[in-house]
This record gives C-alpha cells, sequence and structure tokens, in this order.
C-alpha cells in the first residue's frame, strides 16, 4: 500500500511539473512534422521505417498522432504519457539497486526535475524519452532474470533513437559490480552487437539525408565536437545541482585549454569512481551515467554541441547519484528541493509556451550564438526583426542563415530594395542554393522586376525542380510552370499549388 501511494505520489508530482506541456505550440523542429509527406501518407506507418529513416518507431507515433489530428496538444500528451511511464520505471528499477529511502528520493527527482523539461515539452524530443522508456523496460527485465527478453526489447529501444546504445555498458558495469554471471555475457554481447548496428545505420542514414546536422554535416569536426564535450558534461552536471540556467540553445564553444580542463576534471572523476562500483555506492552511479552519455557526448558531432535532452536517459544515473547523497536528509528538508524544483520545472514548462519567450531566453543565455536571434527574429514584428538580425550580421557577417533571414524580415518590413540586397549577399555566399535564388527573385518582383523575378524563379527550378515556392510564384503571375513526377510534398502543399494557376 505504501508503495502504490509513493508512486501515485510521483506521477501526480510529474503532472503538475509538466502537465503545462499540453498548452504547448510546436516549437523549432516540430514544425517539420506538419511538412513532413510521410506524416499524411497512408503508408506512412511503412514509410518511417525506411532505410534513410532514424529513430523510426518514434516517426511510426508520430504518424500515428496525425492520424487523431495535428493539434499540438495530443501530441504533447503522449509525450507527457511516455514520461509518466518512465517515471513509474524509474522506481521499479532504481528500488532493486537502492535502498528504499534512497530509491524514492532518486526517483522523485527524476520526475520533477527542471533538467527534464526540454526532452517532455519539445515533441520532437520524444525519441528520446519513448527511447529511454524502453531501456527501463529492458532493465526491468534484466533485473528479473530475463536476460534474452531484455535484449529483444533493448532492440527495440534503438529503433527509438539510437542515443541509448550505451546501454549495454551500463549493464556490464552493473554485472561488473554485482554477480558477475557468466550467463550475462551472450545477451551483453549481442545488445553490444545491437547497439554497433545502429549505430552504423545511423552514420549512413545522417550521411545521406540532406541537412541532418549530423555526423559530416554538423559543421564541425570528430576532434572539435569532442573537445567541447567536456565543457558540456560538467555543464550537464552542474544543471543538475543547481538547475538555473537552462536553455533550448546553450553555447559551449571554449578555449582548447579551457576545454582541456574540462576533460581533465572528467578524467579525475571516473578514476575516483572506479574504486566505488558497487551499485549502493556513488562511483557506480558517476560511471553509469558517463556511460550513457557516450552516444551523444563523444566523437560523433551533432549540430548542436549541447542539449539538455541529451540527460534524460543519464539522468536514471545521477538522480541515483543524488538519492545517496541525500539519502539522511531530513524529510522536510527534501520535499522543500523537490517542491523548488518543481517550480522550477513549472516556470521552464511556461517559457516553452510561447516561441517569443523560448527564444528570448535562449539569446539572453548565449548572446554570442546566432541561431536564437534568427529563430527569435522569426517570430517579432518585422521592425524588432530586423533590428535583431542587423545585430546578427554583425556578428555572424559571412551565415547565409543569417543574410536569408534578414532579407526576409526586410521584407516583411516593406523594404524590397534593402532585401534585394541581403538576398544577393546570401547567394554570394551559397552560390549554388536555388533557395537563395528564388528569395532574389521575391525582392526583384516585390519591386515591380517582373521579367528578372521570373528568370530567377525558372534559374531556381533548374538547380531544384521541386523548389515549392518557385513554382507557386511562378503560376501566380500566370506564367507557365509543370511540377515534376516524385517531388514530396504535403497535401496542403499540392492543393495550393494545383489553385495557384496552371
Amino acid at each position: 500500500m505504501v508503495a502504490l501511494r509513493f508512486r501515485l505520489i510521483l506521477i501526480t508530482a510529474a503532472v503538475l511539473a509538466f502537465g503545462g506541456a499540453l498548452w504547448a505550440p510546436f516549437q523549432f523542429d516540430d514544425l517539420s512534422l506538419l511538412a513532413d509527406p510521410v506524416m499524411e501518407a497512408a503508408d506512412g506507418w511503412r514509410q518511417a521505417f525506411s532505410l534513410e529513416q532514424t529513430r523510426p518507431l518514434t516517426y511510426l507515433t508520430f504518424w500515428l498522432n496525425l492520424q487523431a489530428g495535428d493539434a499540438p496538444w495530443g501530441f504533447h500528451l503522449v509525450s507527457l504519457l511516455a514520461h509518466l511511464a518512465c517515471v513509474w520505471l524509474v522506481w521499479e528499477v532504481l528500488k532493486e539497486l537502492l535502498p528504499e529511502r534512497t530509491a524514492m528520493v532518486a526517483a522523485a527527482l527524476f520526475a520533477v526535475h527542471p533538467l527534464q523539461t526540454e526532452a517532455v515539452v519539445y515533441v520532437f524530443a520524444r525519441a528520446t524519452v519513448l527511447a529511454t522508456l524502453l531501456t527501463l523496460v529492458a532493465w526491468r527485465l534484466w533485473l528479473k532474470e530475463k536476460l534474452w527478453a531484455a535484449v529483444g526489447v533493448f532492440g527495440v529501444a534503438l529503433l527509438a533513437k539510437e542515443e541509448v546504445a550505451a546501454a549495454p555498458l551500463m549493464l556490464a558495469l552493473l554485472e561488473w559490480g554485482t554477480r558477475r554471471r557468466r550467463a550475462a555475457v551472450g545477451p551483453l554481447l549481442a545488445m553490444t552487437g545491437l547497439s554497433l548496428a545502429a549505430g552504423l545505420r545511423t552514420v549512413w542514414a545522417v550521411g545521406v539525408v540532406a541537412g541532418s546536422g549530423a555526423g559530416a554535416q554538423a559543421g564541425v569536426t570528430p576532434f572539435d565536437y569532442f573537445s567541447y564535450q567536456g565543457v558540456a558534461i560538467l555543464r550537464y552536471l552542474w544543471l543538475l545541482l543547481a538547475p538555473l540556467g537552462l536553455t533550448v540553445d546553450a553555447e559551449v564553444r571554449v578555449a582548447p585549454l579551457v576545454a582541456s580542463v574540462a576533460w581533465g576534471v572528467i578524467a579525475v572523476v571516473v578514476m575516483l569512481s572506479w574504486r566505488t562500483v558497487k551499485a549502493a555506492q556513488a562511483g557506480f552511479w558517476i560511471l553509469g551515467g558517463l556511460l550513457l552519455l557516450i552516444p551523444s557526448s563523444s566523437v560523433f558531432p551533432a549540430a548542436d554541441l549541447a542539449a539538455d535532452r541529451r540527460m534524460y536517459l543519464p539522468m536514471v544515473c545521477f538522480c541515483g547519484l543524488l538519492g545517496l547523497l541525500l539519502q539522511k536528509a531530513d524529510w522536510r528538508l527534501l520535499s522543500g528541493y523537490a517542491a523548488v524544483l518543481m517550480a522550477l520545472s513549472v516556470a521552464q514548462t511556461v517559457v516553452w509556451q510561447s516561441p517569443q519567450a523560448l527564444w528570448m531566453e535562449a539569446s539572453r543565455r548565449a548572446p554570442e550564438k546566432v541561431r536564437p536571434m534568427r529563430q527569435l527574429a522569426r517570430v517579432l514584428p518585422a521592425a524588432q526583426a530586423v533590428e535583431l538580425l542587423e545585430q546578427a550580421k554583425r556578428q555572424a557577417p559571412e551565415d547565409a542563415g543569417v543574410a536569408t533571414d534578414y532579407g526576409v524580415a526586410l521584407l516583411r518590413a516593406g523594404k524590397p530594395e534593402l532585401a534585394l540586397s541581403e538576398f544577393g549577399r546570401a547567394l554570394a555566399l551559397e552560390p549554388g542554393s536555388a533557395a537563395a535564388i528564388h528569395n532574389r527573385g521575391l525582392a526583384l518582383l516585390a519591386l515591380g522586376q517582373k521579367e528578372a523575378a521570373e528568370g530567377d524563379f525558372r534559374r531556381a527550378l533548374e538547380r531544384d525542380a521541386c523548389l515549392y515556392d518557385a513554382l507557386v510564384n511562378l503560376r501566380r503571375m500566370g506564367k507557365d510552370a509543370r511540377a515534376p513526377q516524385g517531388c514530396r510534398w504535403t497535401r496542403a502543399q499540392r492543393e495550393a499549388l494545383s489553385s495557384s494557376g496552371r
């Protein structure tokens, strides 16, 4: 009865902390789901499992969501329910490895910690929560001596997101620090093989899909990415203890000396932790959390050098660590601490309810980054957007994306002659860009230079025959522009194209 009451308290606390997500809109990459033809295709459930598609199981859940409607709250509800299931399973797993009071503290921290906000509230981060949920099921089966069943469930978890690939290392650490069963060797090797296969498939997929933002398309070398990750990991650990300064777009670029010092600190922590690898000791949980960060925070580059959602699965271990550190604290103190964390989570969830608030906070936390400025400019009135992008231009004069967004803002502000200059600058920075040529055509059209605009629209289509905006604009001008077969457009785009002219 006590255990059931505690589970209900956990679930209630998690709902109070993150229930505000139901009122949040789509943010950032969430919007790409609505523009993905696979998501509205009748056989989208099958297309989600194509070889080029990473996280196929997660995309299947997105497809199912869209079959019921495209309201954001429906997507957020699924993600919130997945978090509640994770909270339940974290308690089930931790109570097998830690004293009951310690496990209670750890599970409560996992349920309401503000560091969980991005994973729970950001729809596109559902992959992280879903993969964690399935990994926790696998761990639960492992602890119940159902080793090969755990292997099967873990294989499914990799289909939700490959970021859980280091979970077998965590289980190997568990075996090393506890029973060291020979029977565990085969299942661990099988899990490791599944992780390697998933990793290789991911490397291939992000290499062949344009704009993946990972691997060779991340804009950072593996060596540089690795060097920055020492700082990113220390940032995560700081936020674990003092969750202030959370942001959707953190900046961790530092001088090489600082990066080396960060990795030096982590190396010392690892060496000290290795001396205590029993499940009821702090070293085990430190090492476990660091192992789980390997797929996202080592050598495989991603465009985002740091992302708070990457801590979701490692938080299982790091909350276990906090549980050990706080296990002797008075219950009143613990309750107050949990209430503060919950209040911070509520406040952070409110930030996610507004695109303007989200990117304004990101710009404030990382004023040297231009991406938050670009995102914020898109939701600001035209005059404010122009002012903000002028600042971004000064900070990143060679960034074609900034030039493009600045041109769009100038068009919105009714300054097509200035927009033409910025679109020209974007084209000079990316000479082969069909989108840049098309944007220049927009400015020319706004200036009344229809023949020049038509020429740019057609030149853009020569580079990208499926450039939807160029086709639509030509048809709106009354020009003949035929769409080729095989273009990946949404139903709304196809209908708009049909109604735009010939």
